[in-house]
């Protein structure tokens, strides 16, 4: 449903920022893209979300109009209400009003605002922001979630719950979700599947599938013996790329 097949793509100053990739990202599942800064994480994101064309190789799928991107700010129009904020993909659509207020009330209820419609982005923290900006997201009601190291920036409390959160979503709308970031802590909790990248220019270097079972989330999972086992198998995958370099 949505992979890359033989890509490259060069920017116009001349680098290669990936080369020959290959990637296939299963139906509702989390694919986390992990690897150091510059490999090319960011631009495999906005290849498959279609935000960029390749100079070489396919692109296959997904559907117009059935993406969002998350992106590493909230993006939030200052001088708009929270509300006002979320419902502005609808607002684009020609949605009309009533519809698109009552669509982005619910998307806030999902993510825990449902109390914050009448909100400006300044008096919220960084981390319901961030909420905010998936709840506009998930306003389109998408298929498929782009999110380019949305929680990166924030506490690590607040990043713990926007994991949560984001489990819990991916498994009540079957969204397939497309998470970059430079965490193996976070990859290992969020992801079904991790895609090591090399150093610049990017490359596919390693596919490592991380079923989880339903239960395995939040603190009783963070702290169990079979996370840990996992994060030090992912990074001694991540050391082992980083030597054949």
């Amino acid at each position: 449903m949505l992979g890359l097949q033989g890509v490259s793509k060069r920017y116009a100053a001349g680098a290669v920022a990936v080369r020959g990739v290959n990637l296939e990202c299963r139906e509702e599942a989390v694919t986390c893209l992990l690897g150091p800064s510059g490999c090319g994480k960011s631009t495999v994101l906005k290849l498959l979300a279609g935000l960029l064309q390749p100079d070489e190789g396919d692109v296959v799928g997904p559907f117009a109009g059935e993406t969002a991107f998350v992106f590493q700010e909230p993006t939030l129009m200052p001088w708009r209400r929270v509300g006002a904020n979320v419902r502005l993909p609808l607002e684009l659509r020609g949605v009309r009003r009533r519809e698109s207020a009552d669509a982005a009330e619910a998307a806030l209820a999902s993510v825990g605002l449902g109390d914050r419609t009448r909100a400006y982005p300044r008096e919220l923290s960084g981390g319901m922001k961030m909420r905010v900006s998936l709840a506009r997201a998930l306003v389109t009601e998408p298929r498929v979630v782009f999110m380019d190291e949305p929680f990166a920036a924030l506490d690590e409390q607040s990043r713990f719950r926007l994991n949560d959160d984001l489990i819990r979503l991916r498994d009540e709308r079957r969204l397939t979700v497309v998470f970059v970031t430079h965490s193996v802590y976070e990859a290992v909790y969020l992801a079904d599947r991790i895609v090591v990248m090399s150093a610049a220019p990017g490359r596919v270097q390693a596919v490592i599938d991380t079923p989880r079972h339903p239960d395995q989330t939040g603190r009783a999972f963070r702290t169990s013996v079979a996370y840990a086992e996992r994060c030090a198998e992912v990074s001694e995958r991540m050391l082992e790329v980083s030597a054949d370099e």
